[in-house]
């Protein structure tokens, strides 16, 4: 197959959860620029709301969902994606155990946050992560953000189990009201109290209830900005 950079097929690896995979597909098509149906990107979507939960099998609570990965993998690959985009934080934990059985690269979406944190102005120094416990737990934002030399703040035991998981469960379950917002708002001001710079709405649950508004800094959402990526991986400026 041809693979060339006009060529690319996305693989979006979905489903976790349902409504986040949605969003991020319609955040895709937003940001390819184009006045007709033939000037967006091909692209093949598996949507798979029987995957595991990622932050139970990471805090030993559940299975390991990388079985149910690798075979949303294949599926991709043999539908014909040449690439592949998995809009879950939290799932980034298991690439590592993945990649190398896919047979497709991955564009990884914490790699590219961190990439576009170096890309503002004023410099960032401090970020502060709205996430699942699994994906605080493993440190997978902090283990990107120290390559280029960004400090991370976190909230604190109360407000990420009473506010944020809270809030994340309630997204997932069909709520987009205040009974979201304003947890995830006041857990964001902790965050800009202690120095953030940015927030980042780390789980694609996230910007689903939290506009960018009801912050007092700026709001980087992942999914936004793997939607970029994979425009210009396929040759093309994202739109603004």
């Amino acid at each position: 197959m041809d693979t060339s950079p006009t060529t690319e097929i996305i693989g979006i690896l979905g489903g976790m959860g349902p409504a986040a995979t949605a969003d991020f597909y319609a955040k895709l098509v937003s940001m390819t620029p184009g006045s007709s149906d033939q000037d967006h990107l091909r692209t093949v979507i598996w949507s798979d709301p029987t995957i595991p939960d990622r932050t139970e099998a990471l805090l030993g609570d559940g299975p390991d969902p990388t079985p149910w990965l690798l075979d949303g993998s294949r599926v991709l690959r043999e539908a014909g994606a040449t690439l592949i985009a998995i809009p879950c934080n939290t799932a980034h934990a298991f690439v590592p155990r993945i990649a190398d059985h896919v047979g497709l690269p991955i564009v990884h979406m914490i790699g590219e946050v961190a990439r576009h944190l170096t890309t503002l102005s004023p410099r960032i120094h401090t970020a502060g992560l709205l996430a699942t416990t699994g994906t605080v737990r493993v440190g997978l934002y902090q283990e990107w953000l120290d390559r280029f030399g960004i400090g991370l703040v976190l909230p604190d035991a109360a407000s990420q189990d009473h506010e944020v998981m809270t809030a994340i469960r309630a997204v997932k379950a069909g709520a987009r009201d205040v009974t979201v917002t304003e947890p995830l708002a006041r857990a964001a001001r902790r965050l800009t109290a202690q120095g953030a710079q940015v927030i980042i709405a780390g789980c694609t649950e996230i910007p689903l209830g939290l506009c960018a508004e009801a912050v007092d800094v700026p709001l980087v959402d992942p999914a936004l900005v793997l939607a970029q990526a994979l425009v210009r991986r396929a040759g093309t400026k994202p739109a603004q």
